[in-house]
Formats: structure tokens, C-alpha cells, sequence
């Protein structure tokens, strides 16, 4: 079976695995408070704004009466979300009894946003300066095209190392899981980037901004530099320019690297240059149903597997691809069947069945869309079957001993064997026995051994 990815729910989830020395410094910011704030379940934000202007700290007992028994399961959740983000910080007394008491960087930060209100990171730049910026149609369909065609270059990565755009940074970004090449071949996407390119877009954006961040050190960047300007940005306004000249290195070559993604546009004036964040830059800081996407769906598959889809687009081409054989493609059209050989293409590459049927789910076109349900279910139960089948049986490298001049000999191999964790099968009557390949040099100096 591939092993299938796991996505970080949001930014939160990095910023939680923060050693606590470096949380503290992100809360030296009141745009990161704010975010994190933001991201808190509704009974853990409502305890940390009964918490605010507490300067004791509180008794778990006393936290404990401010909920209804039959709610101590979503009060757990948030006290222990609250705790992993250092919103609250436990202490004890000498008689051992728990308490909870806000983090002061995050109280006094929080108290100021509440008493003079919030404000933007940085100004924006003037339109005297910039002149006409994009409208919002065209910043959001910039946007789409700079995430298409990352997308695209990652399905045909052999052409990644020639005419890409993608600096040095966002390359070791790829290659620590999307991508792998060996000396002289080009690169190919692994099992994680099949994967990947199923999954929904603000899902894929989470992913990219986790492992950009995790790659930080190896380029000499402090992840924790990173993480508070990508927070940041999502508080800026969305079309607004922004001068790059008030950013640091770090930031500045951050937000070229994000460039490439359509999280923001760079532009070159006269004499100063800017940058405008895009919706995906602006959702930065939101969970991932908070953001999830409302596009509509363009994919029609018909209960005897037939597939069309509405598109005019090369990426969902290229995608339907990796699971379904594509008979041919008019300009608006994509015409295509799921296949017993497609869909085992797909298994070979790791992609599930249950990524191929989320997907078709999620992007069912609007007339499909409302009907229960979206996809056949004699389509998603066989896509299901042809995995089950195909996992049925593991092919396991192993060895075969038999001719033993004697059952008692028979019976002490078998006996180490198992013992060992080497024995796959063993047959009394005939004296046969299977063990793994692996261990062959091991059982056989058992055997030399005994003679």
C-alpha cells in the first residue's frame, strides 16, 4: 500500500512546533497574536478573551465550572490547543494544583490591538506612485495562471531543469518530497507528488508553504523569520502595492519565491518596485474550510465510466491523465473513460482510490454536483474493488528450504526461524519451509551450524 501524505491543517500546526523560546519571539508581533487568535476553535477564542485582563493565574477547577459536563470533551480540545500554541502557559503551586495564565507577550500585544485598533503592516504605496493597479478579476486570474503552470511544470518535470522560472530555494522546496532525480536523468514527481496534484488547491498551498518552511535552514533562513512575514502577509489588503524597499533580504527573497506561486505580482516602477498579494497570499493565515475553494466543478462521469469534462484548461488535462485514458480533447471539451489500466497507472504512482473518487467529488460539474450522489457508485465501488484486488497479494522477496535428512532438523530450522521473525510458511509433512529473503545469510549460518 503507498503511504499517503499528510497535509498540515494550517500555518498554526508549524507554528505549535515551534520550540517555546522562538513562539515567544513570534509574539512580539501583534499581526501574529492577531492570526493566531483568528485560528483558535470558538471555545478556546472565547477563553482567551475571558483571559485577557486576568493577571492571576486560573485553577483548571475553576476553567473547568465555566462549561456544561456534557461539553468537557470540546473544552479538553480547546484548553490543549490554547496550551500547544502557548496562548496559555501551565503552572503549579507548591501543593502541585494546575493553573493556567496567558502568555504576557500575547496579553499585552492583544490588550493594545483591543484598545487602539489594529493597523496595516506597512502603508501601501500611493496610486500617484504606482498608477492603475490590476482590478480584482485580473489579479485573481494572474494568480490561477502562475498556480497552473507551477502545477503543469511539476507533471512534466523532465522540462523543470530547462525553461523554469523556479529559483534555487523553491527547487530544494520540490525536490524534498514532490520530486527526486538521479545523476544525469531529469527529474520525476515521487508517489507525495502524484498525490499532490489531486489534492484541492488551498490543501496544496498548505503543503508547499509547510515544506518551503522546513527547508528554511538548509538555505540559512530561520524558519521563524518566515513564518511571521508569511502570517503578516495575509493581513495585508488584497490588490494593494506594497514597496519592496520596506521589506529585509529574507522577505525580499521570500516574496520573489512566492511570486512564482501567484501569491503575490511583482511590478517595476519608475524608480521603486512593489508587489500586490493575491487572494491565495491573503488566506494565509485561515484554516483550510475557512479558505476552501468555491470553484465550480467541470467533471461529468456516467455510470458506464465514461468521463467529460468542461474545461478548456491543459491543467486538468494533464491531470485527468493520471487516472483515466483521454480519447481526445476539443477545445472545451475533454472526452475520456475510466479504465481498469488507468486507474492501476495511478496505483503504480501511489495515488489511492479515494483520491481519485475525493477528486471527481470535488470537482463535479454544477449539474451533477447536487445529485446524490455526484459519482456513480458502480464507478466509485469498482475504482474501489480494482485497489482491494490489486493490495490483495504482497510480493515478498524469499526463500525456499526443503531435502532436510531429518524432521528433527526440519523442526529446530523452523523452530529459529520463528523465533527470529524469519518463517513465512512452513509445511510439516513434506518438511518445506519459506523464510524471507533478506535473512538468507542468517538462516544459512544457522543450517552450517547445525551439521
Amino acid at each position: 500500500m503507498p503511504q499517503v501524505m499528510v497535509v498540515a491543517r494550517n500555518f498554526m500546526d508549524m507554528v505549535a512546533a515551534l520550540p517555546a523560546s522562538k513562539l515567544d519571539m513570534l509574539y512580539d508581533s501583534a499581526f501574529i497574536c492577531e492570526a493566531v487568535l483568528r485560528s483558535l476553535p470558538p471555545l478556546a477564542k472565547k477563553y482567551a478573551l475571558q483571559m485577557l485582563y486576568m493577571l492571576a493565574p486560573l485553577t483548571v477547577a475553576a476553567m473547568e465550572e465555566w462549561v456544561l459536563d456534557e461539553y468537557a470533551a470540546k473544552h479538553r480540545v480547546a484548553i490543549d490547543k490554547l496550551l500547544q500554541l502557548r496562548v496559555f502557559v501551565e503552572m503549579r503551586d507548591r501543593r502541585k494544583e494546575v493553573s493556567y495564565k496567558m502568555n504576557q507577550k500575547f496579553q499585552g500585544n492583544m490588550q493594545k490591538y483591543l484598545i487602539d485598533g489594529g493597523s496595516l503592516p506597512r502603508e501601501p504605496v500611493p496610486l500617484s506612485v504606482t498608477g492603475r493597479l490590476p482590478a480584482s478579476a485580473d489579479l485573481e486570474a494572474y494568480a490561477l495562471d502562475q498556480w497552473e503552470c507551477f502545477l503543469l511544470q511539476l507533471i512534466n518535470s523532465s522540462q523543470v531543469e530547462k525553461g523554469t522560472s523556479f529559483s534555487s530555494s523553491m527547487m530544494k522546496t520540490f525536490q524534498r518530497s514532490l520530486l527526486s532525480s538521479r545523476d544525469g536523468e531529469a527529474p520525476k514527481l515521487t508517489e507525495n507528488g502524484f498525490q499532490f496534484l489531486l489534492m484541492e488547491t488551498n490543501s496544496q498551498l498548505w503543503y508547499i508553504m509547510r515544506e518551503y518552511i522546513s527547508s528554511a535552514e538548509e538555505r540559512g533562513v530561520d524558519p521563524t523569520d518566515l513564518i511571521s512575514f508569511l502570517l503578516e502577509l495575509s493581513f495585508h489588503k488584497l490588490g494593494a502595492a506594497y514597496s519592496l524597499n520596506t521589506l529585509t533580504d529574507v522577505q525580499r527573497i521570500a516574496t520573489r519565491d512566492l511570486a512564482e506561486l501567484g501569491l503575490v505580482k511583482l511590478q517595476q516602477g519608475r524608480k521603486d518596485s512593489w508587489f500586490i498579494p493575491t487572494q491565495l497570499a491573503t488566506n494565509l493565515s485561515a484554516s483550510l474550510s475557512d479558505s476552501s475553494s468555491s470553484k465550480e466543478g467541470f467533471v461529468v462521469v456516467e455510470t458506464n465510466f465514461r468521463m467529460y469534462a468542461y474545461s478548456t484548461s491543459k491543467l486538468h488535462c494533464e491531470i485527468l491523465r493520471l487516472f483515466s485514458r483521454v480519447e481526445y480533447q476539443l477545445p472545451n471539451l475533454i472526452v475520456g473513460a475510466i479504465t481498469k489500466e488507468s486507474i492501476y497507472g495511478a496505483f503504480e504512482n501511489g495515488i489511492t482510490a479515494e483520491q481519485i473518487i475525493s477528486f471527481l467529488k470535488q470537482n463535479a460539474h454544477p449539474r451533477v454536483a447536487d445529485k446524490i450522489p455526484a459519482v456513480p457508485e458502480n464507478v466509485t465501488d469498482q475504482i474501489r474493488l480494482w485497489e482491494t484486488d490489486r493490495n490483495r497479494v504482497d510480493m515478498i522477496p524469499s526463500q525456499l528450504y526443503e531435502d532436510f535428512p531429518s524432521k528433527e532438523w526440519f523442526e529446530q530450522c523452523c523452530d529459529h526461524a520463528r523465533d527470529h521473525g524469519y518463517l513465512l510458511w512452513e509445511d510439516t509433512r513434506r518438511m518445506k519451509l519459506i523464510v524471507r529473503g533478506e535473512f538468507h545469510p542468517e538462516m544459512r549460518e544457522f543450517l552450517r551450524r547445525q551439521r
